[in-house]
Order: structure tokens, then C-alpha cells, then sequence
């Protein structure tokens, strides 16, 4: 069978970097907005909020580097799949399609690329949404006793090379099903087709899936720290959407998002983990309300 697809969209392969294409759905036409997938899924989890926004937008749903049907290049060093090298082949990519400047939204592992390219690329990005996630140097505070098992893959990608690829690979739709099953509060929202499609994906990425979050207990803490320190902000209008994480683990999420972004609207969402399957109508509304802004 094949693949499943954002239907009414196009495909294309977009050079970015030496070596280094990305997989792209484009759709619809307007304001450009950049859509950027999380863990463990591919640029199809924004299906049914890329066909909303199609409709006044035109919309770019790529992979990530790494991810689904884009390239995946050997982890050669830290910085190649550092959220910076991530966040320049989305610019590279937008600016290929014609779109020097353009609203970026990311989820979960995409908000982490969207929030560096927030960071890095001021002028290029005119709108900011972040969901389901904090700054990789704040997720990494908050993150402590018991009630931190809930991020224990974290801890095992951030592990040298070799053993958390072997362990992982020796069961990868176990592995990567069990944050399917557990993060969804709709189960139906992750119909059959595409959860097959987010397995085949992520069991032939393990490695680059791997030096992804290597990279955000490495690398991507060293930048949010220099960016700290410096005193960086995202000065663009900026839109966070997030479950109650914080009275999970003790922290203030709306707090720690405004030390970044001070033209901030924080939302609490009252879905589970992958909100634009489950809640597509509200995301496509909030980012809406974003690019207004």
C-alpha cells in the first residue's frame, strides 16, 4: 500500500545543506506558515490542520532532518543534529520555496527547532508557536525526582553512542508504540494507517532519532545557556500551547516560556500530548490567531 499523504498537497525533495535534503508537503496559497512535526511522527500529524489552513495560507509540512522520508546523515559530530543545524535547513527550505520570512509552528521535538530558529533567524521568522514543550536548558531543570520516569527516554538517547541505538533497534514498535499508546488521550485521533506509517518511519531512523535528542543533552543546552546568559528573546509574537505539565512536575510553565518571549499567550490545552490530531480544530484556530497578532 502505499504511504499515506496530506491529500490535495504536493511533494518535494528540497536541497538544504550539502548532502542534505528534506521531504516537504506544500499546500494552499497566502502568508507563508512552516508546520514541523514532534516524536514519533513525521509531517503527518499536521494532516488535518494543513488542510484548515491551506485554505489562506500556503502551508510546508516537511520532515525533519532525520525523520520520515528525509535525509539522514551520519552522526559525525554533535552539530548535525544540533536544534541549530535543524533550524537552518527549515530557513534554507522556506527560502528554496521562495518565502524569506514566514510563521513557524512546531511540535514537541519540532517546537525545540522552531523555538532556535525563533532565536537565530529573528528576521526571518515573523511568528512563533511552540507546542507541548519547554526550552530544552528549562526542560532539563524541571526535570527531576520520581516524577521525572516520565521522560526516561530522554535520559536513555542522551547516553554515548551504541547502546541506547542497540536497545532501542532490538524492538522499535514497541519502543516507539508505547509513546502512541500512552500520550494519547483519543486513540482513535492515530487511526491505523498512519500509526503503521509513524512505525515504518521511526524504525528506519533509529540512529538519527537518537542523535537527535543527543543533541538536546549536549549541544542544544550550550546554545540555550549562551542565549540565557546573553540575555536573547524572542521578540516575535509568540504562542505556546501545552498540557498541565507543570502541576505534574512542579513547575510554572507560563513562567518559564515569558523569560523567552515576552509577547507571549500561553495556553493550557485540555487534550493529550498530540493536540493537532486530536484537537486539530483549536490548533488551526490558536495559529490563526498567531499570524493575526
Amino acid at each position: 500500500m502505499a504511504a499515506p499523504t496530506i491529500p490535495g498537497f504536493d511533494y518535494q525533495r528540497v536541497q538544504v545543506a550539502d548532502g542534505i535534503a528534506l521531504n516537504a508537503a506544500v499546500g494552499g496559497s497566502g502568508r507563508p506558515i512552516v508546520l514541523l512535526h514532534g516524536f514519533p511522527q513525521t509531517h503527518l500529524m499536521w494532516r488535518h490542520v494543513a488542510a484548515d489552513l491551506a485554505a489562506d495560507h500556503t502551508v510546508i509540512c516537511p520532515d525533519l532532518r532525520g525523520y520520515g522520508a528525509s535525509d539522514k546523515p551520519a552522526e559525525a559530530g554533535p552539530d548535525v543534529y544540533s536544534k541549530r543545524t535543524m533550524a537552518a535547513d527549515i530557513v534554507a527550505l522556506a527560502r528554496a520555496l521562495g518565502h524569506e520570512r514566514f510563521a513557524l509552528a512546531g511540535h514537541d521535538r519540532g517546537a525545540l527547532v522552531a523555538f532556535r530558529a525563533g532565536l537565530d533567524h529573528p528576521t526571518t521568522i515573523t511568528h512563533l508557536a511552540c507546542l507541548d514543550v519547554l526550552p530544552t536548558l528549562d526542560m532539563w531543570q524541571v526535570m527531576r525526582g520520581t516524577k521525572a520516569a516520565i521522560g526516561f527516554h530522554l535520559y536513555l538517547m542522551a547516553q554515548p553512542p551504541g547502546l541506547p541505538e542497540q536497545m532501542i533497534a532490538a524492538a522499535p514498535d514497541a519502543f516507539f508504540g508505547h509513546f502512541l499508546d500512552i500520550w494519547t488521550r483519543d486513540p482513535e485521533a492515530v487511526p491505523a494507517d498512519i500509526r503503521a506509517a509513524y512505525l515504518d518511519a521511526c524504525r528506519d531512523a533509529v540512529p538519527s532519532i537518537v542523535a537527535d535528542y543527543r543533541a538536546s543533552a549536549d549541544i542544544d543546552v550550550d546554545h540555550d545557556q549562551a542565549d540565557r546568559n546573553a540575555g536573547s528573546r524572542l521578540d516575535m509574537p509568540v504562542a505556546v500551547l501545552q498540557q498541565d505539565w507543570g502541576a505534574a512536575l512542579g513547575f510554572d510553565a507560563r513562567a518559564l516560556w515569558s523569560a523567552w518571549a515576552p509577547k507571549l499567550a500561553h495556553t493550557t490545552v485540555g487534550c493529550g500530548h498530540f493536540m493537532a490530531e486530536e484537537a486539530p480544530e483549536q490548533i488551526a484556530s490558536e495559529l490563526r490567531k498567531l499570524v493575526l497578532r
